[in-house]
Order: C-alpha cells, then sequence, then structure tokens
C-alpha cells in the first residue's frame, strides 16, 4: 500500500507526502519500483542468481536481498569497502546477510569500475551465470517501473513533484509520465554536478530542474541540523524520514517554501521513496560521536 499525507503546516501552499515507503515492509519505495521489472526480466531469462552493487549502508543492497529471497534467487552483493572494515557486520549488511545476500568485497579503486566490461567478466568468472543490476538499481528497466510513481490524478493535481535523488533512476521515471505543466524537481544526496548528464540520458522533457543545494555533505556526512529536523518533522507529522535522502529532500522543501521559491498557492507532492532500515546503522555512528540521534527507528 501507499498514501498521499497532506502535511499541516502553516505554509501559504498545499504540501502532501506519498508514502512510498509504505509498499512493502522490505523493498520500499523507488528500491520496489526499480527491482519489479528487473526482476521479471530475470525469471524470463531463467536466471537463478542476482548480482549488484553498494556501500555498506545501501538499502538497495538490502531491498535486493529481500527481493532475492522472495522470489527464490541466490543473491550476491559486491560490497565496497575493505572485508576488514565489516568484519563486524553493521545492522544494513546484517540485515541483509539474514536475508541470504552473500558479499563480495572490493577496494574503493576496484569498486570505481564496476561498469567495465572486464570486471563484469570477472565476476562471471567467479560466480558464474547471474542477472546483473546496476549499483542503486537504475537501469532502463528500473525506469519503467519508476514511471508507475505518479497516477493520472497526481498528474492532474499537483504543480510540483519533488524527488530525491541518487543515481537518477527515481526521478528520471517521474520526469517521463509527469504532465508537461508540472515542475519536477530532484534534490541531490551528493555532491556534484554529474546527475543532470546521467537523467538526460532517460528522458526527453525539460519540466525538471536539480536542487544542489541540501546534500549536507553527500552520502556519509550526518549533520546535527539535519538530525534536528527530521526529529521535529517526525513530532509533528509521525513520518519517518531517512537521513540520506527523502529527509534532504524535504529539508529543502522546506526552506524552499521559506524562501518563496514556489507559486502562490501551489500544491507540492513530495515523494517519500523509503530507506528507513538505514536509520539504525546512521545512529550508531552518532551515538559513537555523542551526537543527537534520529529518535526512530523502523
Amino acid at each position: 500500500m501507499n498514501q498521499k499525507v497532506e502535511i499541516n503546516f502553516p505554509f501559504a501552499i498545499s504540501l502532501y507526502c506519498k508514502r512510498d515507503d509504505l509498499l512493502h515492509p522490505l523493498i520500499s519505495g523507488n528500491k520496489f519500483r526499480k527491482l519489479k521489472y528487473n526482476i521479471l526480466e530475470a525469471q524470463q531469462l531463467n536466471k537463478t542468481t542476482l548480482v549488484t552493487f553498494g556501500g555498506a549502508f545501501s538499502n538497495h543492497i538490502v531491498a535486493t536481498a529481500a527481493a532475492g529471497k522472495e522470489n527464490g534467487f541466490k543473491t550476491i552483493g559486491v560490497i565496497r569497502g575493505n572485508e576488514l572494515e565489516y568484519q563486524q557486520l553493521n545492522p544494513t549488511l546484517a540485515h541483509a546477510s539474514s536475508l541470504g545476500m552473500q558479499f563480495f568485497y572490493v577496494d574503493r579503486e576496484t569498486y570505481r569500475n564496476k561498469e567495465n566490461p572486464n570486471f563484469i567478466e570477472s565476476l562471471h568468472n567467479r560466480f558464474g551465470d547471474f542477472y546483473l543490476i546496476p549499483e542503486g538499481g537504475t537501469n532502463n528497466l528500473a525506469i519503467k517501473g519508476c514511471e508507475e510513481i505518479v497516477t493520472e490524478e497526481d498528474k492532474n493535481e499537483f504543480d510540483y513533484i519533488c524527488s530525491a535523488v541518487g543515481t537518477g533512476g527515481t526521478i528520471s521515471g517521474i520526469i517521463n509520465s509527469s504532465s508537461n505543466h508540472q515542475k519536477i524537481l530532484g534534490f541531490a544526496a551528493l555532491k556534484g554536478d554529474f546527475l543532470s548528464n546521467d537523467i538526460r540520458k532517460f528522458v526527453q522533457k525539460t519540466n525538471w530542474e536539480i536542487i544542489s543545494d541540501y546534500h549536507f555533505g553527500g552520502y556519509g556526512k550526518i549533520k546535527p541540523e539535519l538530525v534536528a529536523f527530521l526529529n521535529q518533522f517526525y513530532e509533528q507529522t509521525h513520518i519517518p524520514l531517512d537521513p540520506i535522502y527523502t529527509g534532504k529532500m524535504m529539508f529543502g522543501i522546506f526552506d524552499l517554501i521559506e524562501k518563496k521559491y514556489f507559486k502562490p498557492n501551489a500544491k507540492i507532492l513530495a515523494i517519500h521513496t523509503g530507506g528507513l532500515q538505514g536509520i539504525k546503522g546512521v545512529n550508531q555512528v552518532l551515538n559513537a560521536k555523542n551526537k543527537e540521534i534520529i529518535e526512530y527507528e523502523i
């Protein structure tokens, strides 16, 4: 299931959150969308193993492990970082392991070659035949799944649709299925200007913009200002946000509202893309640094 919930703050505009995080207990949000047609393709090709890539706190790693277990696939995660770093598995890797995923650790330099044909061939030599799912799940089949996020009702009801952006797959699907009168805003979770070029590989429309002012330093940086916002938002709405993607997006939306970025009386739809499993690991890091933690875990 998913639902649209109005965020009742004293704004001169209407803000709704689409709870795609409620689609599935383990394969939530955009990961459910991205994996849907990839799983079907792997089944049609009679593959029995899924191989994918991710960092040690990757939502995609857990989602692929869960999708594999649910659909009868063996799963292998190629993990960025030396194995010695993860002798004691963090909550994300421990969860994926409990779902049956095996790990293959590669150093960060090797990991940068994850799309290199020679590296892929080396994985086939090691693991045999498999269906390859890219880092973050983004490929043409993932875009197809993400095009289903925006419904016909959404196209008619909202002036703006907002999404967090990691690899660009989710927002590409949203752009493709949006109406031309709508403005699609992507809130970058990472530093860098590469996202727009990645998105242009999948879209033809021009009714979109990447907002790069709210990445808070990137994936591994959790700033106190963001943690305080997440806790306040949850206290007032009872909607949990993750600190890597959706939380940054919502922080950015609130800030842009205050700065009068949106046209008067606008209706905004913010897509909750899930990722809540990572909160436990983030809180471990914050606790170790004696910093304020996120006051909810999923």
